[in-house]
């Protein structure tokens, strides 16, 4: 990770750095589209291919189930758009969800669905809580893996195995998640999912996928229609409109060849490192490092923010420091080498697999610094 020359990088959820892997591939592709133009196309489109097997593989799903899109916004968007509702249907979401996994809902009350947020529980998020916000009208319930802020790790298996016992459908944004938990959604049956991967599958921004269980594929009309979208795809003398029978129909035109060449690379990478649907490894390592940071932050004089339990913990961790203000906190981390965010008035650290015990020592040493200083007000 060339990051870590300069950087103790611990802001994960929100943009990730890339690989060295993943900068040479970019790079590579460059050169390829700037000396060879499209001469080699095929060779891109056989990678992105590479690319949807492997999300396929991370997932435990088909790789007919897998389209490539360019953020989660628009996964979300083509599943909350291409529903078959009916006036009076309802959606429920937890309110402290990410406006990206919000949004889309709320814009289906202008065709007459009920788009309902619920207010989080004192013990957080539970199969319950979410159930409990149900009744016979609700169709589907959209809702993070993890809380982009609490770093709350629901439990999906408990939640859609409820849900689908009053047939209501889960959609899942999966992008805190996945990259560092294992999920396979032959045993969890998830219906939809969505998730960039410039977070913790560590690509570039642009790129990301879209899963349709199969036995939706016909359920979801198509959003976004385009040459890409149909059987005889590669033949533009002859319009006629029989969509793929594969969750490729929602993927329209051309694609980010570059952004996916990268997220190909990337996820290569992980998985050499055990990263797949089954293994926990990398999901150990990463919340083996998020406890021992909120105990070294803990000594240090922070204080953490709502702390999951381990069954619902994951690689983010929120915490203030006590009469600081958490932009300056930050701006001084930023001046001694460390990344961090703020996220809904906490200070927040996402540590990877890769961070190592100086790049903590480092956090640690500012906030101990920072806390001898005189309080502010």
């Amino acid at each position: 990770m060339p990051v870590c020359r300069r950087w103790a990088y611990f802001d994960h959820a929100a943009v990730a750095p890339l690989p060295e892997p993943t900068r040479r591939a970019i790079v590579d592709w460059a050169e390829e589209a700037a000396v060879e133009g499209d001469t080699v196309w095929s060779r891109w489109e056989r990678r992105i291919e590479e690319l949807r097997a492997r999300l396929a593989g991370l997932l435990g799903a088909a790789a007919d189930e897998i389209a490539l899109v360019p953020n989660t916004t628009t996964g979300i968007h083509i599943v909350a758009e291409g529903f078959p509702w009916r006036e009076g249907d309802r959606v429920v979401f937890p309110a402290d969800e990410f406006p990206s996994n919000a949004y889309p809902w709320l814009n289906l009350r202008s065709r007459g669905v009920v788009a309902e947020s619920i207010e989080r529980p004192a013990g957080g998020w539970t199969t319950d809580a979410l159930l409990g916000a149900c009744d016979r009208r609700t169709r589907l319930i959209a809702v993070s893996w993890v809380g982009f802020a609490s770093g709350w790790r629901i439990d999906l298996e408990s939640l859609v195995s409820a849900a689908h016992e009053r047939n209501i459908l889960v959609f899942l944004d999966a992008i805190q998640g996945l990259g560092v938990f294992p999920l396979d959604l032959t045993s969890i049956p998830v219906d939809f999912l969505a998730a960039d991967g410039h977070k913790w599958m560590l690509g570039p921004e642009g790129a990301g996928v879209l899963y349709v269980a199969r036995r939706h594929l016909d359920r979801l009309r198509p959003l976004i229609a385009g040459w890409h979208s149909v059987v005889e795809a590669h033949d533009f003398s002859r319009l006629h409109w029989e969509p793929k029978p594969a969750a490729q129909r929602y993927e329209g035109g051309s694609q980010n060849m570059v952004g996916f060449t990268g997220l190909e690379a990337s996820l290569r990478l992980l998985q050499q490192a055990g990263l797949d649907a089954h293994n926990d490894r990398l999901a150990r390592r990463v919340l083996d490092y998020a406890a021992e940071a909120g105990e070294r932050l803990t000594a240090a004089g922070a204080v953490l923010v709502d702390p999951p339990p381990r069954a619902h913990a994951s690689g983010i961790v929120g915490f203030r420091l006590p009469g600081h203000d958490p932009a300056e906190v930050q701006r001084r981390c930023r001046e001694a080498g460390i990344v961090l965010s703020v996220r809904a008035g906490r200070l927040r650290i996402s540590p990877h697999v890769y961070n190592n015990a100086d790049d903590l020592e480092r956090l640690v040493d500012v906030l101990t610094r920072l806390r001898r200083q005189p309080r502010q007000g």
